[in-house]
């Protein structure tokens, strides 16, 4: 029925406008009672064999969402009840921020992608800690960044602002440093900065009674040399983990009118790369830490095949949007059926 019927109707609408409506239609069909419960059984799956203990964390099943869909932790609990195992929200910055001038929300239709150049658009993780407070048993990821404003060399106070501040709400931290639409944010993934940001926050870290899983979510455009720096980087810091991978910006076999626009590219050009440094990542390290799995999930199979390469939990952005909430439950469906992760 979504691709059919729902998707053709809202791809005729400005993609952040859509965006917005769908957000409200959720909400407000939310409000009626029994509606909760009935996305519920239409999409989640529930079975012993789909959970999982990953950096310390027990989910009910390997498929998140992942962060830049409910940048503000405004829909989470909803958004739970179409069968995720876990959201992640963000990314937040200390301050408010518009983000980039429209339009910066593209469709690439023939590519079955997006490109984006938000720019890290939130109400400031003050905001989103007033709803965080009204979680109901939902496992939340916080995606941190820095505000476009502030220098580089600033951006480890940034950073430390959202950690202090979402700590008691969220379950594990996303260290952004690989979105391609906040001016020199990359720069931040060179080995010596990242090194002093990481080491910073995992020491905050340790003050806490409880300390919480730290990841890093990197680009997909790394060398292999680079991302062997990302390895030893997480070996000496001690996090938890990595999210492999934040959107492109290659073009290479784009066919759409829409792929010179400037911006990260996600959805299916990117589902190859990202297992590659999925795999490249876990080989590399000899599993030595997990790894979440995102970029290019539009079928139970892309999902199986991040898993095979390494990945220990998967995370749906784009695929979300082109394949409906069905994907969750394919995906938990495959993987039971699978028998093997």
């Amino acid at each position: 029925m979504y691709k059919l019927l729902i998707r053709p109707l809202l791809f005729c609408f400005d993609p952040e406008r859509v965006h917005y409506f769908t957000f409200s239609l959720i909400r407000f069909l939310h409000q009626i009672p029994g509606m909760g419960k009935l996305f519920q059984s239409l999409y989640e799956v529930k079975h012993p064999k789909l959970e999982r203990e990953v950096f310390g964390l027990k989910f009910k099943n390997p498929v998140g969402l992942a962060a830049g869909f409910d940048k503000d932790a405004k829909l989470y609990q909803e958004l739970s009840n179409f069968g995720f195992g876990f959201i992640e929200i963000g990314t937040l910055t200390p301050k408010p921020q518009e983000g980039n001038p429209k339009k910066r929300l593209f469709r690439l239709k023939e590519d079955a992608a997006i490109i984006n150049r938000m720019g890290f658009n939130n109400g400031g993780v003050t905001q989103a800690v007033e709803r965080l407070k009204k979680n109901k048993g939902v496992l939340i990821g916080g995606n941190i960044g820095k505000n476009k404003n502030t220098p580089n060399e600033e951006a480890t106070s940034d950073y430390e602002i959202c950690f202090e501040a979402l700590f008691p709400y969220v379950d594990y931290f996303v260290v952004n440093v690989s979105s391609p639409n906040t001016p020199n944010l990359r720069a931040l993934q060179d080995k010596e900065p990242l090194t002093q940001l990481l080491q910073t926050l995992q020491n905050r870290n340790e003050t806490k009674a409880k300390s919480k899983p730290i990841l890093l979510k990197i680009a997909p455009d790394l060398t292999d040399e680079q991302l062997l720096d990302i390895i030893d980087i997480v070996k000496s810091t001690k996090i938890a983990g990595v999210i492999a991978t934040n959107t492109t910006l290659s073009r290479e076999g784009l066919k759409s009118q829409n792929k010179t626009e400037m911006g990260g590219l996600s959805g299916k050009p990117l589902t190859k790369r990202s297992t590659e440094v999925i795999r490249f990542l876990s080989e590399k390290s000899n599993r030595a830490f997990p790894i979440i799995g995102v970029g290019g999930i539009h079928s139970a199979d892309d999902a199986i095949e991040k898993l095979e390469a390494g990945a220990s939990l998967v995370q749906l952005y784009t695929g979300f949007i082109y394949e409906g909430p069905r994907l969750i439950k394919e995906i938990n469906q495959r993987i039971l059926k699978n028998g093997k992760f």
